[in-house]
């Protein structure tokens, strides 16, 4: 009876140590997260994001699937064309083995905050 309690208390400790790690992940996630200000140009073969704060140049992933419909409707002429975005994302490493693999990272989309074809004064309209 005494090893069956025992038992019992191993694994409602377990369970709380289990419960306390998986939280600690989700606000590592959480944390990680931010808001992107850039251009964003997209076409049959890239997708990129350029922060006009800081000049680097990232692969798109879009994961809330509203930033690639957001720049089809604007139907330009050509592929390509830079609009100003704000969006919320996360940063991961870039697949070794994409066209993805010529940026050091990429940034997943997973909110658009806003999208427009008018450049804003600034940094991204040099």
């Amino acid at each position: 009876m005494n090893s069956l309690k025992h038992t019992f208390l191993l694994l409602f400790i377990l369970s709380i140590v289990l419960v306390a790690c998986d939280r600690n992940g989700k606000d590592a996630q959480k944390s990680k997260t931010r808001i992107i200000k850039g251009l964003y140009s997209y076409g049959p073969e890239i997708k990129s994001f350029t922060d006009c704060e800081e000049g680097r140049e990232y692969w798109v992933a879009d994961s809330s699937g509203t930033l690639e419909l957001g720049y089809s409707r604007f139907n330009f002429e050509k592929p390509y064309e830079p609009v100003y975005i704000e969006a919320e994302c996360h940063a991961i490493k870039s697949d070794s083995l994409m066209v993805s693999a010529d940026f050091d990272s990429t940034l997943v989309v997973t909110k658009l905050i806003k999208i427009t074809k008018e450049i804003p004064d600034g940094p991204c309209n040099q």
